[in-house]
């Protein structure tokens, strides 16, 4: 019994550990900025121009990913990006130029960039009652990477003489130790996913058995469709907003509501912290339906973003930012999964995994702008005006999808 039910959700938990992978070697990159500029001697603006590449090419692989996904099926794409990952993050233990180290983060980013797209149509296959549900735990499961990475960079470069003294033995220096694990794990999870779902009806392309693979023109007449094309704008202004909070977050805490710069940092974890939210919102759109709980989650979103607007003004203090926080956290967490969930529903499923890349290209491309709008604004008028411009982007998001629920 209990290896039938292993064997039920073989899918999802191998996906969703490579997707946690995936943000743990992500996320382990900004921690450590500090230590490569000292490896290195490099700038801020050089550290943080590798990391912007890492980015860029991530979100390149969102549609290519999906359109081979489309011919040879989603495992053979994510068996793929794992072993090229692994590889990324093994190369990074290598101690080489800074060269060899932003080429190694490429490669990373490459890597990665190809799994989600991949993964939301491998699980919406597997699971068509439960999508909603196991993207929940999947997306959930994802962002715990990102709270386990600057764990595990904080216990390596403050560990204890004996702890330091096996690290100092490893190649590389000791910051490098964390992507040795990556690597191997990766290339680990890699062998376990093809050995498990090769051969299933999830490993297969769409297309595969009559040979009539989809071009780009057929991704680019889903536009065509006015109810696809107005839920790529919900998810281009969800995206701007969540993007342009996440990376300014912090400043505007301090800048403009006056907290103490350790309590606007302990606030903004609040936003990763509520995660789980997304199990609930996940099943409770199989149950209730997609629209409802996407509406409920972009709305609490945005009455979030227009209650820390109006902060200062209010003269609201730390209690007050912490609730408004939680419940930004709260509503955009809650929304991924079920856009996801619905996104699937509306794609054909010929063009499934082509069609969710080329939304998720847009969407993300909206968001790496975010963070040069909100801070253009900021330095133009204040913080306050940005974050202004960040809830009006979730509000759009909110209304429009609100009318295509009234109009479903």
């Amino acid at each position: 019994m209990n290896r039938d039910r292993i064997g039920e959700y073989d899918a999802l938990i191998l996906v969703s550990l490579v997707w946690f992978l995936g943000k743990f070697v992500r996320y382990l990159f900004p921690p450590l900025f500090e230590s490569i500029q000292g490896a290195y001697g490099v700038s801020n603006a050089v550290v943080g121009t590798a990391f912007t590449g890492f980015m860029i090419v991530y979100a390149l692989l969102q549609f290519p990913s999906g359109a081979v996904a489309d011919r040879l099926g989603p495992v053979r794409v994510i068996v793929a990006g794992a072993l090229v990952a692994g590889a990324g993050s093994l190369a990074v233990v290598v101690d080489a130029p800074f060269a060899a180290l932003v080429a190694a983060m490429l490669v990373i980013g490459a890597g990665t960039g190809v799994h989600k797209t991949v993964s939301v149509r491998l699980i919406a296959r597997v699971y068509p009652a439960r999508t909603g549900r196991m993207l929940g735990a999947h997306d959930t499961l994802g962002a715990m990477g990102g709270v386990a990475a600057p764990a595990v960079v904080v216990a390596v470069l403050s560990a204890p003489p004996a702890l330091a003294a096996v690290l100092a033995r490893l190649p590389g220096a000791d910051w490098r130790a964390p992507f040795l694990l990556t690597g191997l794990l990766a290339v680990g999870l890699a062998v376990a996913t093809a050995v498990r779902l090769s051969g299933s009806p999830a490993a297969t392309g769409a297309t595969a058995s009559d040979g009539d693979s989809p071009g780009a023109g057929e991704y680019l007449r889903l536009f065509r469709n006015p109810r696809f094309s107005a839920f790529v704008l919900v998810t281009v202004g969800f995206s701007f907003a969540h993007n342009g909070l996440v990376a300014f977050l912090p400043l505007y805490l301090s800048e403009a509501a006056g907290l103490a710069a350790a309590t606007a940092n302990l606030l903004y974890s609040l936003v990763f912290a509520v995660t789980f939210v997304q199990l609930v919102t996940g099943d409770l759109s199989d149950r209730v339906g997609r629209f409802p709980v996407m509406v409920a989650a972009l709305g609490l979103a945005a009455a979030a973003l227009v209650a820390l607007v109006s902060l200062p003004s209010l003269g609201a203090g730390a209690v007050a930012a912490a609730v408004a926080v939680a419940l930004f956290g709260f509503g955009s967490h809650g929304f991924q999964p079920v856009r996801s969930a619905y996104l699937m529903e509306l794609l054909p499923e010929r063009l499934a995994g082509g069609g969710l890349g080329v939304v998720r290209t847009l969407l993300m491309g909206a968001g790496a702008l975010a963070p040069s709008a909100v801070g253009v604004v900021a330095d133009a008028v204040g913080f306050r005006p940005a974050f202004a411009l960040l809830a009006g982007s979730m509000g759009l998001a909110a209304i429009v999808a609100a009318g295509l629920w009234v109009t479903e």
